[in-house]
């Protein structure tokens, strides 16, 4: 039986060959995210239209992991609808390329110009987003890729914030100021051994 739940085989669309073929990348770099990665490849195999926001049940997203020149910080917002610390980024709106997304959402979410991004993915989070107004809870299947601050770090705080900030990475990790999937990133650029 095909990942469908039925026996007739799936044609995938030449973005969710792609996506698969990244996420595979990602699967062999971080071996113990096994059950994570196997939500991501059932999702992405199962919808074609997995970046498109109108997907009721969830959608795919595109963030940044946007860290200063001298690798040392990352620029986290303090999001106004969920009202927590978190990275840059959002929806994809059905664009069907992620990176640009992430980059896209970065640029917008802090006023910053000179960022240059990595292609591959650095981080993959499946989380629930509740309810707000009229649109019903919904999972975002994450996408995270690292982008750097080439020049200056001036930042501009969009409507989407309340704040943006430049925190340090290494007190990160095990600050109760931080959920498990910052921590989790945090740990992941401080093995890279970048600064």
């Amino acid at each position: 039986m095909s990942e469908t739940g039925n026996s007739a085989a799936v044609e995938l669309s030449a973005w969710q060959r792609d996506w698969l073929r990244d996420v595979d990348a990602y699967a062999i770099r971080h071996p113990g995210e096994t059950e994570t990665v196997e939500r991501f490849r059932d999702f992405m195999r199962r919808h074609a239209d997995a970046a498109a926001r109108e997907l009721a049940q969830g959608h795919l997203t595109g963030a940044a992991w946007l860290v200063s020149g001298d690798g040392a910080r990352v620029l986290l917002t303090h999001h106004r609808k969920l009202q927590r610390w978190l990275q840059l980024g959002g929806h994809a709106d059905g664009d069907t390329d992620l990176v640009a997304v992430a980059l896209r959402e970065a640029e917008e979410e802090s006023g910053l110009r000179d960022l240059a991004i990595e292609r591959e993915i650095f981080d993959l989070d499946r989380h629930w987003i509740p309810d707000h107004r009229d649109v019903p809870g919904h999972w975002h299947y994450d996408l995270r890729y690292v982008v750097r601050c080439c020049s200056g770090e001036q930042f501009a705080v969009s409507e989407e914030s309340l704040a943006l900030a430049w925190r340090d990475i290494a007190a990160m990790v095990g600050s109760a100021d931080y959920d498990e999937s910052l921590q989790r990133m945090a740990r992941k650029w401080l093995a890279r051994g970048l600064r």
